[in-house]
């Protein structure tokens, strides 16, 4: 019986699947997509998604069945097949990331909500107790991040299901969009809003800014971060029914649909959306042109379906509506899985010795102490970015720059130990994507440079433009993430050795 009550406990496929997909899948990465490339975005999404998206979710499908009792996630993965200093300085790097994304979305995470309740981001007028919106925001944000801690700190079965709700949302959503957009394409006669009328429309963007080499590379970026936080999910593989199985399967089946899926949607927004009457405007950008695209959706079903104008209009509205409600949901979603995994991958991974006091500590399989900490320090950076006036503000600014790249550098470090890892014949490996070490070299290299050279056009692209300041400080992330890292390991290996010459002049004693 205590067995079936524990199985009864752990995560089975489709609670797997859903947060992979809450954690990967970005619903506004397609219509921002066709925003900036048109359909000339779904190469691009095909190849950054072979050249990175399978081959790594294939590894992480191996890693993850290899290591399947391991609790500390990517952090585990890494110190097995490479080492301690290694593992901790890549996991250390990701997880201060993490840290700054949860600073930037509890402020980002009103506006879906307020486009839900009002049809429109009214954010910029919200005021509490007298207060003006920034600060509001601000508090809205700390309140919000306590929340999350509390429901962090309960355990993996309430993360799962506010994880499972957010992926849910997103998944309607991309109903929404398929069904609304056969049902346009039928209403106008097969006729699609954006006209393929040669294959040329597949490989010249309508934009102007990304028809030279730089803007289709910084596109190139665009898409293959638009497949990143996979390797999220390696910290929850200790708390999955039959992981050595369900993981891998979770893994492939999540990584199909997600690339599927991009490439799909960008294709989709093109049914009923014109390049040049809708997105070639400079009311339109990067923040809001998901609800712009949705709620064209309903604007063009309500015609497609003989309405008039005003009742089109109103569709429109209710279907940007929705747009937000999901997006709300799916920000909620994100938020309680990167605001646990990250933390229990590397308190878990890490000897409890090297953190102070009892940060360390598991207390019924959750890092309690370290996830209230990580709790009022993320609440602390929102009050003083909220209320510490405009030099904070910019000090938070050249903190986002210094992630940029940080968040990312992980993915070389984990396929980079992928050889190490297939090397290593004393780890059992029940799961094999990659059967020869030909093939496991030329996914390590494909991967590892696919990534590599995403993160270095990231750092050159300010530059190129004149803005040397962003360059600076989006190299100076890594470095000092790296320098912190290694200093905090060093520190513990330093007491350690301490402990044991104390404890060998004592037994000559």
């Amino acid at each position: 019986m205590g067995t079936n009550v524990s199985a009864r406990k752990k995560l089975t496929l489709i609670p797997v699947i859903l947060m992979i997909f809450t954690s990967v899948f970005g619903f506004t990465n397609m219509p921002r997509a066709f925003y900036l490339m048109g359909y000339s975005a779904i190469p691009w999404y095909v190849l950054s998604g072979i050249t990175f998206f399978i081959l790594y979710a294939f590894m992480m499908g191996e890693y993850g069945a290899a290591f399947k009792n391991e609790k500390g996630g990517i952090y585990s993965w890494m110190d097995k097949s490479v080492g301690p200093r290694y593992a901790f300085i890549a996991t250390f790097m990701w997880y201060a990331s993490n840290v700054i994304w949860m600073v930037t979305i509890s402020s980002i995470i009103w506006v879906p909500l307020s486009n839900a309740l009002f049809g429109t981001d009214t954010t910029s007028t919200w005021s509490l107790f007298g207060m003006g919106a920034t600060k509001t925001l601000g508090v809205l944000g700390v309140v919000w991040m306590l929340v999350v801690t509390y429901i962090a700190t309960r355990g993996i079965k309430q993360i799962s299901k506010v994880a499972s709700v957010g992926g849910t949302a997103v998944a309607l959503l991309n109903v929404v969009l398929l069904v609304g957009a056969i049902v346009v394409l039928i209403a106008n006669g097969g006729r699609l809003a954006q006209p393929v009328l040669t294959a040329h429309a597949f490989f010249q963007s309508p934009n102007p800014s990304y028809q030279t080499p730089v803007g289709m590379l910084s596109f190139v970026v665009f898409a293959i971060f638009a497949y990143g936080g996979l390797e999220v999910v390696g910290g929850l593989v200790d708390q999955t029914e039959h992981s050595e199985r369900t993981m891998p399967k979770a893994i492939m089946i999540s990584a199909v649909i997600i690339a599927i899926a991009y490439s799909l949607g960008i294709f989709l927004v093109g049914i009923f959306t014109n390049w040049h009457a809708i997105m070639d405007s400079n009311k339109v950008n990067l923040a809001n042109v998901a609800y712009v695209v949705m709620q064209n959706l309903g604007y063009q079903i309500g015609l497609g379906l003989g309405m008039n104008q005003a009742t089109s209009l109103m569709i429109g509205a209710w279907v940007a509506r929705l747009m937000g409600l999901s997006m709300f949901l799916a920000l909620i979603g994100a938020f309680a899985t990167l605001g646990y995994a990250p933390l229990k991958q590397l308190i878990e991974g890490t000897p409890a010795e090297l953190w102070p006091g009892n940060v360390g500590k598991i207390t019924n399989g959750v890092p309690r102490t370290a996830l209230w900490i990580q709790g009022f320090l993320v609440a602390l950076m929102i009050f003083l970015m909220s209320f510490g006036g405009e030099e904070v503000s910019k000090f938070f600014n050249y903190l986002i720059l210094m992630t940029n790249v940080a968040m990312t550098v992980p993915y070389m470090f984990l396929s980079g130990a992928f050889v190490a890892f297939k090397k290593k014949s004393e780890i059992a490996k029940p799961f094999q994507m990659f059967k020869s070490m030909k093939g496991v070299w030329v996914a390590t290299v494909v991967v590892t440079f696919t990534v590599g050279f995403a993160n270095l056009f990231t750092i050159i692209q300010p530059a190129l433009t004149g803005d040397m300041k962003s360059t600076i400080w989006m190299i100076v992330g890594p470095v000092f993430f790296s320098v912190l890292a290694l200093a905090i390991y060093s520190r513990y290996e330093h007491r350690e050795r301490s402990i044991v010459i104390g404890k060998g002049r004592a037994s000559l004693h």
